[in-house]
């Protein structure tokens, strides 16, 4: 049970982290007509992750090949969004400031569509990668107590989600895109180091040595020490940021009180 709850957390955190960092993007600039997307994208990909866990418990997991694909898809897709993000943050008070109306004026169904497919991407390559690994833990363990751990999982990765969408107005913006390119810089560069040694494991990469390279990327798996440390930094690392933001803003709002 607890093996499945620290599972679906991690896994879930990663995945619901930047959903809710593209929830505040969209609020923030006034763009709150794609947030629908972001949920429909969500839901989708929770629903076919289910699906797909049923199906591995029964068959058993997809190769290694494809994982490495699916990490090294998602990771183009973290760098892109990052760039995007840091671009549009040089003219975020000018988009603020000229309001909804604007923003309507600027969306389409294409912009619906890549909210859409992006969200789904994103939160499905994580639900993926658990359905995969509570798959591989089905024939150990009592199958009731791993549901209980998996739910218990998501709802805690969802509820500090949730926290950031619901505080997240209250990020000073300029702070916010200068730890949300490094947070999502960061993980991509994990997407791709476990991209690394998903190929390794499948013997897909020429010129090298694999099963050199698989033992020794070994501790970014999703199994690994490396990496189930850096996605608990998930949890402590925005939490932290929240904080800081919160008592910062508070400090230089006293201090223009008492000027």
């Amino acid at each position: 049970m607890f093996q499945t709850l620290m599972i679906t957390f991690r896994e879930g955190l990663e995945a619901f982290l930047i959903i809710a960092i593209s929830l505040i993007y969209l609020a923030q600039t006034s763009r709150r007509e794609l947030i629908p997307a972001v949920y429909s994208g969500v839901g989708l990909a929770l629903l076919l992750s289910a699906l797909l866990g049923i199906v591995l418990a029964r068959i058993g997991a997809i190769s290694s090949f494809w994982m490495g694909m699916m990490a090294l898809v998602a990771a183009i897709s973290v760098i892109y969004c990052t760039v995007h993000m840091s671009k549009m943050g040089k003219f975020m008070k000018r988009e603020i400031t000229d309001g909804f109306n604007k923003a309507s004026e600027q969306s389409s169904s294409r912009a619906w569509m890549i909210a859409f497919f992006f969200s789904a991407f994103m939160v499905g390559r994580e639900g993926v990668e658990t359905a995969t690994m509570i798959a591989s833990l089905a024939a150990q363990a009592e199958t009731s107590h791993m549901a209980i751990g998996a739910v218990l999982g998501v709802l805690l990765a969802s509820l500090l989600a949730w926290a950031w969408v619901k505080f997240g107005r209250r990020i000073n913006l300029q702070k916010f895109f200068q730890f949300t390119a490094v947070f999502m810089t960061i993980f991509a560069l994990q997407l791709v180091f476990y991209a690394f040694h998903e190929f390794t494991e499948a013997g897909a990469l020429p010129l090298v040595d694999n099963a050199y390279w698989h033992v020794a990327t070994e501790p970014w798996s999703p199994e690994g020490e490396y990496s189930q440390w850096f996605s608990y930094s998930f949890g402590i690392l925005p939490l932290g940021w929240l904080i800081y933001t919160y008592f910062s803003d508070r400090k230089t709002n006293a201090a223009k009180l008492a000027s």
